[in-house]
């Protein structure tokens, strides 16, 4: 691992400052210049969840609106799956005020919903027809473990009323959607919008649907031409129209389309996974994070203890690529060193659209306990983040936002413990905003887990040290220190077969 600090002389005593700061960095990392603000609350009242809580939000920015959603009221894995509703919480004005609500008619918790529970939001914007879309995935099945979830989309033109949902997808056998909009005005398919899912309890297959005509109605849900099954995906656009597709299949996957997704592509591997089993049962499914800068560079990041010796703890790593087809090695992000104490998961990551190449600048908002070895009543659980002005060549030394949490502050989800299976990070006219859950502790028996933002941007120090991971190497024949197992569905009930996974690197034809 290498530092840099930007602007410094090279001389010896200045050589030796910024040695030490950058030490310093790597020990005592430093809560952000920031302070938080809180931007939603769980009021509902159901019977059959625990509040008050909200969990696993997204996050996309369009001008100076910021849309961000999320689960609101988890419902404990002693009963079910998903929450009482989808929540989501809206600025205009870049950050700086919000606006929270639920989705109507989604749930039968909030105005005509006839859905049971509700999860996994996600956030799109189609700037050809003036809509904002919040993809959900309804539950038809409240428990382990025959049915499960549709798909639907809700739509608003401001970010703050919604419609009552359009269903995609009515099989009650889908898990984990994803949704994106190509919003490049040259792009042969400008206005398109995809929306992504697997079909967790029947074929496996994760499937993309389109519409033309800002999420009012939508094609059948296709597979790639290999029928790859997975979950997680999370769709981005290149400005040539291309869709590029990573999920989490039997490691980190990917698939595309060049056609406006008449057809998709055969899928590859992007990467392995060697991950360090997270302390306390917190929930990880480990899902990729993607995100796509201005020359339609596509990032992915996911949790990864391969630069660790033994295991022993969790980095965030990456792989890119500028076509989808061939990806970089996997790199580790240096927000400590590798003989640190601390594992990270759950990452986020967010890029500039107006910037790109060399120049891109990105933002990863994180989990991570500062002691990896820990239990359920020693853990610690933070929020931190770190940012790259030069298209991920170095990075600043992580640095907390919020914490520390209990784990038993948490709602217990049907996996355990749970804060998120992904979290939220947008740029709003140049500056990042983080969107996560922070969890207080329980008053008598009820929660304290709400959505929480930054009040300001998240802080872009271009003076502060800056660190490269170019001279560290995976350890020789890095392996998890658990068994690895891939699942169709996010609770972990529905395994990938070993004869699904998708091995094959080389790029699709």
């Amino acid at each position: 691992m290498k530092w840099s600090l930007p602007g410094l002389f090279c001389g010896r005593n200045a050589f030796a400052l910024s040695a030490l700061l950058a030490l310093l960095a790597f020990t005592l990392p430093a809560p952000a210049q920031t302070s938080l603000a809180r931007i939603s609350v769980d009021n509902l009242t159901n019977t059959d969840s625990a509040h008050k809580t909200e969990v696993e939000p997204d996050s996309f920015a369009w001008g100076s609106t910021i849309v961000s959603a999320f689960h609101v009221a988890r419902r404990p894995g002693s009963v079910g799956w998903g929450s009482g509703d989808v929540g989501f919480s809206t600025s205009i004005d870049g950050g700086k005020t919000w606006h929270f609500g639920l989705l109507p008619g989604l749930t039968i918790n909030f105005k005509g919903g006839t859905y049971g529970a509700a999860a996994d939001p996600s956030v799109a914007y189609d700037a050809k027809h003036g809509q904002w879309l919040i993809s959900t995935l309804p539950l038809a099945g409240l428990s382990c473990c025959s049915l499960i979830g549709d798909v639907a989309v809700s739509r608003s033109t401001n970010g703050t009323n919604w419609g009552n949902p359009i269903i995609i997808d009515k099989t009650h056998l889908d898990d984990k959607n994803w949704t994106v909009c190509d919003n490049t005005t040259t792009s042969p398919y400008y206005g398109n919008c995809y929306t992504e899912w697997d079909q967790a309890f029947g074929t496996g297959d994760v499937l993309m649907s389109v519409s033309s005509d800002g999420g009012k109605t939508w094609g059948p849900g296709l597979a790639s031409s290999d029928h790859a099954g997975g979950l997680g995906g999370e769709p981005v656009v290149q400005p040539n129209g291309t869709v590029i597709v990573p999920f989490e299949g039997g490691g980190i996957d990917v698939f595309s389309s060049s056609n406006g997704g008449v057809s998709w592509g055969k899928s590859q591997a992007i990467a392995s996974i060697q991950s360090h089993f997270v302390a306390a049962g917190l929930r990880n499914p480990n899902l990729p994070s993607a995100s796509i800068d201005g020359a339609g560079k596509v990032f992915v990041v996911w949790s990864d203890c391969r630069f660790r010796s033994g295991c022993a703890s969790n980095d965030i790593v990456m792989s890119s690529s500028t076509d989808g087809k061939t990806w970089s090695a996997v790199t580790r992000i240096p927000i400590d060193a590798t003989t640190s104490t601390v594992d990270h998961f759950i990452p986020g990551i967010g890029v500039d659209p107006t910037t790109s190449g060399a120049n891109a600048h990105l933002t990863i908002v994180y989990y991570y306990y500062p002691t990896a070895k820990c239990t359920t009543s020693t853990c610690k659980l933070d929020v931190g983040f770190t940012t790259s002005s030069d298209g991920g060549a170095t990075w600043t030394a992580g640095a907390k936002i919020a914490g520390p949490m209990n784990v038993s502050w948490l709602p217990n989800s049907d996996n355990g413990p749970m804060v998120a299976d992904y979290i939220g990070v947008s740029y709003v006219n140049g500056s990042p905003f983080g969107v996560f859950a922070v969890a207080q502790a329980l008053v008598g028996s009820t929660y304290s887990e709400s959505m929480y933002t930054t009040k300001a941007p998240l802080p872009v120090s271009y003076d502060a040290p800056r660190f490269s991971s170019i001279d560290d190497h995976p350890v020789p024949n890095a392996k998890s220190d658990h068994e690895m197992k891939f699942f169709y569905d996010d609770a972990g009930h529905r395994e990938i077969p070993r004869t699904r996974w998708i091995t094959n690197t080389e790029p699709a034809q």
